[in-house]
């Protein structure tokens, strides 16, 4: 039989075809957003969001989304879709967020949840599966958050990530995969990848094949395993990250080390039965024991966040299992919207130099100049905040 040649688009636009959605939202049938995301009223001081596609948009309707309103508030809203596992499976989020108000201090990112949250109290405390996306506070913190919730620990990425700092709109991309690597992207291109084990120093939490050391304190005819004997212990030398927030990111704890199997007779002398030596062995089957992007019931994604300037606009949700049908979603909501945006925001820059001048024109005839700051200077220094 000849052999039948299928052409790439075809292969291509099966995959595409074979993606499964898990959660979509773009807020396009006006406020029935509201009968979808439930807004936390664990605090009454939260912040409340509104529809909006903001002061410069590249299309009014497709570029709504959710809107901060309030200056110097708490936010929490959520939104709940069918429970499911990525165990075995490739998982993709992905979001646009706009900080059109030039972003000082505050959160863009967002989080996954378990099913089980409680979406009217939801708060900074509420256990939450992954954190992503930006984080802007002064001149020190323009990153990018990828912070993994992992034996009851939460853990952030080592390497740093910056995030799109100015005020339009950027596309947000997280993908984990099964074989235990990672990417981020930003507008569609890659900033980051690796290894998730790695670069989120999970390392310490390898299965330990052989032990080479056990307590000085034991006798040497002692058969029993130790009554003190525990599977884990704190890792001691590990430090809170520098940047974490206990109120955005939830409570820090160090990583827990696992102690090898308890072996009768393995006994040497000199070791302090809380300080371990391991041999170094090639360990092919560890990787699986931990399953270190594997969530078990993913049922909600959120923003629970703080912002000192609202404004910023939240839009076009994606989470699935296909890298290919996010990468084509990108394309047609924020790679059809994002040269328009620019030249609308372009149109408004100009026109209000123009107002800034005709203004300070009108002051100088009217001689009300004297000691004053010009329109134009005021104009300048509004758009560097």
């Amino acid at each position: 039989m000849a052999a039948v040649h299928v052409p790439l688009w075809a292969v291509c636009v099966l995959r595409v075809a074979l993606a499964t959605v898990y959660f979509q939202e773009e807020f396009l049938d006006g406020e029935r957003w509201r009968n979808r995301w439930v807004q936390s009223t664990n605090d009454s001081q939260f912040g409340h969001f509104r529809l909006s596609s903001g002061k410069f948009y590249g299309h009014k309707e497709k570029d709504k989304g959710l809107q901060t309103t309030q200056n110097g508030r708490f936010y929490a809203i959520s939104a709940r879709f069918k429970p499911f596992s990525n165990k075995g499976k490739t998982l993709v989020i992905q979001y646009t967020v706009k900080h059109e108000q030039k972003m000082d201090c505050g959160g863009g990112y967002i989080k996954v949840f378990p099913a089980d949250v409680d979406q009217k109290n939801l708060s900074g405390k509420s256990q939450y599966y992954i954190m992503f996306g930006p984080d802007i506070c002064g001149f020190d913190i323009k990153k990018v958050h990828v912070i993994l919730h992992f034996k009851n620990q939460y853990h952030s990425n080592k390497k740093p990530i910056r995030c799109k700092v100015d005020g339009f709109t950027h596309l947000y991309t997280l993908i984990l995969r099964p074989d235990l690597t990672y990417e981020v992207k930003i507008d569609g291109q890659a900033i980051e990848s690796g290894s998730i084990e790695y670069d989120w120093n999970l390392t310490s939490l390898k299965k330990m094949e052989k032990s080479l050391a056990e307590s000085k304190d034991w006798e040497q005819d002692e058969e029993d395993k130790p009554q003190d004997w525990e599977k884990h212990f704190l890792d001691a030398s590990a430090n809170k990250p520098s940047d974490w927030n206990s109120e955005l990111d939830g409570d820090w704890q160090a990583p827990m080390l696992q102690k090898p199997p308890y072996q009768d007779g393995l006994k040497p002398e000199g070791i302090d039965k809380d300080v371990w030596l391991h041999q170094k062995m090639k360990n092919t089957n560890y990787l699986t024991e931990y399953d270190l992007s594997e969530f078990e019931n993913i049922g909600a994604i959120g923003l629970e966040l703080w912002q000192v300037r609202s404004g910023t606009i939240f839009d076009n949700f994606l989470i699935t299992d296909s890298e290919e049908y996010a990468e084509n979603f990108g394309k047609a909501t924020w790679g059809e919207t994002k040269g328009p945006e620019r030249e609308m925001d372009d149109i408004q820059a100009k026109e209000e130099v123009k107002k800034a001048h005709e203004e300070d024109e009108k002051e100088l005839l009217m001689g009300n100049f004297d000691g004053k700051e010009s329109n134009f200077k005021r104009f300048h220094r509004r758009n560097e905040l």
